[in-house]
């Protein structure tokens, strides 16, 4: 099942591949654990 808006939205952004994570507008492409981190302040 596609996200269609949650796509279109990624690719606003220019997000073309996954995993993708957007956190108050920071774009996060790729498992990054320690900005994620960072992001949500843990």
């Amino acid at each position: 099942m596609i996200d269609e808006e949650a796509r279109d939205e990624l690719f606003s952004l220019g997000v073309r591949s996954a995993p993708a994570l957007v956190v108050d507008g920071e774009v996060v492409i790729g498992f990054d654990k320690a900005r994620i981190d960072a992001l949500l302040n843990l």
